[in-house]
């Protein structure tokens, strides 16, 4: 199967033919115009050097109304234990995913032009963050970026139990509120598919992105309704 190498041109090769597995382009830049329009047609950049650009087949997709939610961390929920925040420290929570270790995990894809470049869409509005709070110590969350009715949410991480769970359930239950239920999990993990991910074929993503994008964006800062997710939000 072709890889395409990508040059300085803002392109990328139709993602329907691309290889399910491994990834359809290498190269290229992280330019934030480049992420858009990659995030566009279902590409999203992960690890490699040169730069490595997927779209998987299977694709692992959680709809907002699709949520489950253990009855503990329901439980949890209820107690809440951390303030739960959205778009409040953008920059923190990515440097946290990068450096947080992960098992069977050697380093991070996430380096620090990658923050840069996300973090410029996180000013244009577009990309975003949820921070779990244990008085002013940030402990968890994640972050992703939104286009149309669709959220790609791209790493999380947590240092105390249940942080970034809470986290992911309330931005999940806010989406859902926002009328913005397409969720892009990317790959599949167990630890998402215990929140309701299903895995889809490529190209019932593709079509299922397609609509959503002709939905306006809901640029930030975002915030969370009140009450935040049940968690306590600023």
């Amino acid at each position: 199967m072709r890889v395409y190498r990508l040059d300085e041109r803002l392109l990328f090769p139709p993602p329907e033919g691309g290889p399910r597995r491994g990834p359809i382009a290498i190269g290229g830049d992280l330019r934030p115009e480049r992420l858009l329009l990659a995030y566009s047609m279902g590409i999203f950049p992960w690890q490699g050097e040169p730069l490595h650009w997927h779209s998987p087949d299977p694709r692992l997709v959680l709809l907002a109304d699709e949520l489950h939610v253990t009855r503990s961390l329901r439980r949890a929920q209820r107690q809440k234990p951390f303030r739960l925040t959205l778009d409040t420290a953008f920059a923190a929570v990515m440097t946290a995913c990068a450096s947080v270790p992960r098992p069977g995990q050697e380093g991070t894809w996430i380096t620090p032009e990658m923050i840069e470049s996300y973090s410029e869409l996180h000013r244009r509005g577009i990309a975003h963050s949820v921070e779990a709070w244990h008085d002013k110590r940030l402990v968890g969350g994640l972050y992703g970026l939104s286009l149309g009715a669709a959220f790609f949410g791209e790493s999380m991480f947590a240092i105390e139990a249940d942080a970034s769970k809470l986290a992911f359930v309330a931005l999940v239950e806010q989406l859902g509120r926002w009328g913005i239920p397409l969720i892009d999990c990317q790959v599949y993990t167990p630890h998402l598919a215990r929140f309701g991910a299903r895995e889809w074929p490529r190209r019932a993503f593709l079509q299922a992105l397609a609509a959503a994008l002709d939905r306006t964006t809901r640029l930030g800062p975002w915030r969370f309704d009140p009450p935040a997710g049940g968690s306590g939000g600023a």
